[in-house]
């Protein structure tokens, strides 16, 4: 996993569209979705994580067997 860490110049003032911050804050979004991962509940690390991937599973899911537009 590579991690970028995109900052913000100096010299520009008030709103600036960060590139790709706008995918994070869609999963976020998605994440806050699922009432058990509003909030951290869980004791162990391995658990939260295990949480947010079925939340993630159950999304990708539901993507999948909706039913063709066309």
């Amino acid at each position: 996993v590579t991690l970028e860490i995109v900052r913000r110049s100096d010299a520009q003032k008030g709103f600036v569209v960060l590139p790709k911050r706008w995918i994070v804050e869609r999963t976020f979004g998605w994440l806050n979705r699922c009432r058990r991962l509003s909030k951290d509940y869980e004791y162990l690390t391995e658990t939260s994580e295990a949480m947010i991937h079925v939340a993630m599973i159950n999304l990708m899911v539901r993507r999948l067997a909706r039913r063709p537009t066309f």
